[in-house]
């Protein structure tokens, strides 16, 4: 053999590594004399990439290489189902007490005293994460965004809700609601300029149907203004909801809705002082468990879990757990608040769950 040809003969080292599922693959190793470089070819990190390691050309380098891609694999996240959807789930019982809440929490505030000392009470809990976790100021261009969110989200829809229940009761405007992840999607097929299936587009006006034949039936004939309040809440929430959607592909959700509060605190703290010397206070264990759970439970913690779940399982497993949102709404009106459903309560509910159901699977 001539010297040349030695000098640049190749030798193939056989590496073997251990998959995460207990199998075994033969990694091809490729040295070149004289150039003292490694590289470990066809083993994988469990993502589908491919692992390169440089070392100093030997054999123990390229194992050594290999276990560490191993260890790697092994030693990272195990399977996030189990507790995403955990975390979601208790998202979702977040909000469904909701309405129980600022039913209580009216017992001792008046709607527009309880909305802005909730708005507050949440900022400054999410402020407090946000500054312990040294998190930075958005960038200038999702500010508009953020404004999004916090007028639907943070002021929108507690305000109208909460005037809604002065009237409304709990299992009605549950009822009503219950329609928000279909006007949502209809807000993210706008924005997004998507094009949903006719099945899509078929089974959201069946619910909106549903929803209105239920409010007028409840109302003897005409739609009240407590109803109103409602319809305005869902507009408005899912403008927030489909902004927020979109802003929380860019950052973490938790930090979208903690900037959202941040935002409306200099005016929600006007607002308290404001609302609180013209609305009558009457403090009792029911009104201050409702204030504490609507800032800390349904704004701060239950959009804090609920966006972490959905950054676990995924938006469409997520959004099939939110389906019992509305029944669980319906069970605490009875539970707390002593309320005696009508036939047509459970009836609506699951109708509308059975449209959301289908827009969920129907194809883009």
């Amino acid at each position: 053999m001539r010297a040349q040809d030695s000098a640049t003969a190749t030798t193939t080292i056989a590496v073997t590594t251990t998959g995460v599922t207990g199998g075994t693959e033969r990694a091809g190793s490729t040295r070149t004399g004289g150039t003292g470089r490694t590289g470990i070819a066809g083993s994988s990190d469990g993502t589908g990439s491919r692992v390169v390691a440089s070392g100093t050309g030997s054999p123990v380098a390229a194992s050594t290489a290999a276990a560490r891609a191993t260890a790697d694999t092994s030693g990272g996240r195990t399977d996030p189902l189990p507790r995403g959807t955990l975390l979601a789930a208790l998202g979702v019982v977040s909000f469904s007490l909701t309405f129980p809440s600022t039913v209580w929490g009216l017992e001792s505030f008046g709607p527009w005293s309880l909305v802005a000392v909730r708005s507050t009470l949440a900022a400054l809990i999410a402020g407090a994460f946000l500054l312990v976790g040294r998190v930075p100021l958005p960038e200038r261009r999702h500010w508009a965004g953020l404004a999004v969110v916090a007028g639907g989200v943070v002021i929108g829809f507690p305000l109208l809700t909460t005037l809604a229940l002065q009237t409304s009761t709990t299992s009605h405007a549950a009822v009503v609601v219950g329609l928000l992840p279909l006007t949502t999607a209809t807000f993210a097929a706008v924005r997004t300029k998507r094009r949903p299936s006719r099945t899509f587009w078929f089974a959201a006006v069946s619910g909106a149907f549903v929803v209105l034949a239920f409010t007028v039936q409840q109302s003897g004939g005409a739609v009240s203004q407590g109803d109103l309040y409602l319809f305005g809440a869902l507009l408005v929430c899912a403008a927030g909801y489909t902004e927020g959607g979109r802003l929380a592909r860019l950052m973490p959700g938790w930090h979208v809705i903690g900037w959202a509060l941040i935002l409306c605190l200099p005016l929600m703290v006007a607002g308290s002082a404001v609302a609180l010397s013209l609305e009558p206070v009457h403090l009792n264990a029911h009104g201050v468990i409702g204030l504490v759970w609507v800032a800390a439970g349904s704004t701060f913690f239950g959009l804090y879990v609920w966006y972490r779940g959905m950054a676990s399982i995924g938006i469409p497993k997520a959004s099939q757990l939110q389906l019992a949102q509305p029944l669980l709404t319906l069970v605490w009106s009875v539970v707390l608040l002593g309320e005696t459903l009508p036939l047509a309560a459970p009836i609506a509910a699951a109708a509308v769950l059975v449209c959301i159901a289908v827009t969920q699977r129907a194809k883009s």
